[in-house]
């Protein structure tokens, strides 16, 4: 068969990849380039809407407006739920409406929230006006919730049953029903208020004889979520009770929408990747942050770590006459403030995520706090001999071995506290934990380690 009549492929990914390999994106751009709609169609067909909108945040902000633009009307609303938030609004202005309309009809209530509540006026307008007159008020009441509560999570749609029908009524009832959730795993049991009493799986309604009543098939774990309750506290009872989905109420108990496993593993999967980039310093930026936004967002946490390092140096400058009569200490001082950070990083990084998962509480605080300092000191005394040994051959100085021992010592067991203490106490000030602790952890092992080291040495040295 003469190759350019056949179908363009992308070749299949290889085992456990799944990501877009570099020829798949280069066919696919190649078809941009020559303004090729029917192969970039058929080669972007396969892809589901994740693969595509990462292609979509990895090409440049030139390349990403020719390729919308050529793929036009086959743009599915998919995609926009899966784009990064810092280019989402730049590909829903470069959407001819009429496809952007008709992308986010296809989309349930709660990923219509999601996507215009971070979005500008103009936009949100734009999305509304999109949408059938139902969905429109679904949406504009869902936005009405606090940010980052249970009420933005939620999708309205929702499939629910009086607690007193049978099996059978409740598949009639789904047969009939015009439409359905895309994604729904419970029949929600209610009481004549509106008020959930249960929840009915999916296998258990279709493994169950007509006649049997919907209340004896409920659920053993059932809670609910009120609707202005923390998606941080809502992801949380997903996780720890190993929940599918669950009703939503407002003040009054009564049923208002559902949250479902996928959007609570979202927001836990978001709070993960917020605590590393704040531990880092690094702000909540993307890969397609431009240079100067990317630049801004990391100064101020720059300028903080600037101070504290001058902090540092005002601890060795009252040490420089020390320093200077013994050029030793020179060399072996960045150890000493390197393990202490290290160390202290190590135990920075277990408190913040037991505080995350919860599972550091008040209950156990003073017994992990004693176990990193116990942890601490018995790693310091570790290389202490170490240390100790390599002060006394590099310099041949029993003296400085002593001091640099110690010093390693102290430096580990305040690392140890401080790694554990420091964000026990930034949360308790109503402080994100990640956000600064690793920072005033450094200083606190640079001062520290510092001021031990230098201070025995004056001692024991001179």
């Amino acid at each position: 068969m003469d190759n350019e009549t056949e179908e363009p492929q992308i070749d299949a990914p290889e085992e456990d990849e799944y990501t877009l390999g570099r020829k798949a994106v280069a066919a696919i751009l190649d078809a941009v380039d020559r303004d090729d709609r029917d192969t970039l169609v058929a080669l972007m067909e396969p892809l589901h809407a994740a693969d595509i909108a990462d292609l979509l945040e990895q090409i440049g902000s030139y390349e990403r407006t020719r390729l919308i633009r050529l793929y036009d009307r086959e743009f599915d609303g998919e995609i926009l739920s899966e784009l990064d938030e810092s280019i989402r609004e730049e590909v829903i202005g470069i959407l001819a409406p009429h496809v952007l309309a008709e992308a986010v009809r296809e989309l349930e209530s709660d990923d219509v929230v999601d996507l215009v509540e971070d979005l500008e006026e103009p936009q949100q307008a734009a999305i509304l006006g999109a949408l059938e007159d139902a969905d429109r008020v679904a949406v504009e009441q869902a936005l009405a919730y606090p940010e980052g509560s249970a009420g933005r999570l939620m999708q309205r749609e929702v499939v629910m049953a009086p607690e007193h029908w049978t099996v059978g009524q409740a598949i009639d009832h789904m047969r009939n029903a015009d439409t359905l959730p895309d994604q729904f795993y419970h029949v929600i049991l209610v009481d004549p208020r509106m008020h959930p009493v249960g929840n009915v799986t999916l296998g258990r309604l279709m493994a169950a004889r007509r006649d049997v009543p919907l209340r004896d098939l409920t659920e053993d774990m059932f809670r609910v979520i009120p609707v202005t309750q923390d998606e941080e506290d809502v992801a949380y009872a997903f996780n720890q009770y190993h929940l599918i989905s669950a009703p939503v109420v407002d003040d009054e108990g009564r049923l208002v929408g559902a949250i479902t496993i996928d959007d609570a593993m979202i927001v836990l999967d978001e709070e993960h990747e917020e605590d590393i980039l704040r531990l880092a310093g690094v702000g909540e930026g993307s890969l397609s942050d431009s240079v100067a936004e990317t630049a801004r967002q990391r100064v101020p946490w720059l300028a903080v770590n600037l101070a504290t390092a001058i902090l540092a140096s005002l601890v060795i400058a009252q040490f420089e006459d020390t320093i200077s009569r013994y050029v030793a200490l020179a060399v072996l001082m960045p150890i000493v403030a390197s393990m202490g950070g290290n160390a202290g990083t190590q135990s920075l990084t277990v408190a913040v995520r037991a505080l995350a998962t919860r599972d550091l509480t008040g209950s156990n605080v003073w017994r992990v706090i004693r176990r990193e300092a116990l942890v601490g000191l018995l790693n310091g005394l570790v290389f202490a001999l170490v240390m100790g040994a390599v002060g006394l051959a590099w310099f041949g100085s029993p003296g400085l071995g002593y001091v640099i021992a110690a010093a390693m010592v102290i430096n580990l067991l305040v690392a140890g506290v401080a790694g554990t203490v420091i964000p026990i106490a930034m949360e308790k000030f109503g402080i994100d934990p990640a956000l600064a602790s690793g920072t005033f952890v450094t200083t606190v092992t640079d001062v520290v380690g510092f001021f031990a080291f230098l201070g025995l040495a004056g001692i024991v040295l001179l």
